[in-house]
């Protein structure tokens, strides 16, 4: 419990914090150059997953957050936690799903605002995304090295 209310709440709250703030101050789709060439801020609306895929598809994620939160709580609830790693990277997890299932509920779309310049032939820019975005990538990251580092993954 203690992780649910000092990491994953907080988190929650930054995430809806600054998108509050995004929506309050830009309009819908602006973009304001905070660092020339490097960064800048953006208020766009994301109704897919990580890099618009599947745009249009709201309801679909609204499902599927709405079930990956579920069968989280339940596998915390049965203890599946063990240690400080896997309950740092559940609250992540959960925090950046939450997140962005609030604003699909709320807005119909997720609020992307941050957006970088990365200068790679690739993605230039890289997609906008926010801070429950970043928490789903380090999460997923955290998990991944979790798994890496196990002598014996399958046990």
């Amino acid at each position: 419990m203690k992780y649910l209310l000092g990491l994953l709440l907080p988190l929650y709250l930054l995430d809806q914090a600054t998108k509050w703030l995004v929506v309050h101050t830009l309009a819908f789709q602006e973009q304001r150059t905070v660092i020339p060439g490097f960064f800048d801020l953006v208020y766009w609306g994301n109704t897919g997953a990580a890099f618009s895929i599947m745009q249009g598809k709201s309801l679909f994620f609204i499902v599927l957050a709405t079930a990956t939160l579920i069968a989280m709580a339940i596998f915390a609830w049965r203890g599946a936690l063990k240690d400080a790693w896997s309950r740092t990277s559940w609250c992540l997890l959960a925090a950046g799903i939450a997140g962005n299932l609030t604003d699909r509920l709320i807005h119909g779309h997720v609020v992307d605002f941050l957006l970088f310049y990365l200068h790679i032939p690739f993605a230039n820019p890289w997609p906008a995304f926010n801070v429950a975005d970043s928490c789903i990538c380090i999460a997923a990251g955290m998990l991944i090295w979790q798994a890496l580092r196990q002598k014996n993954p399958l046990n």
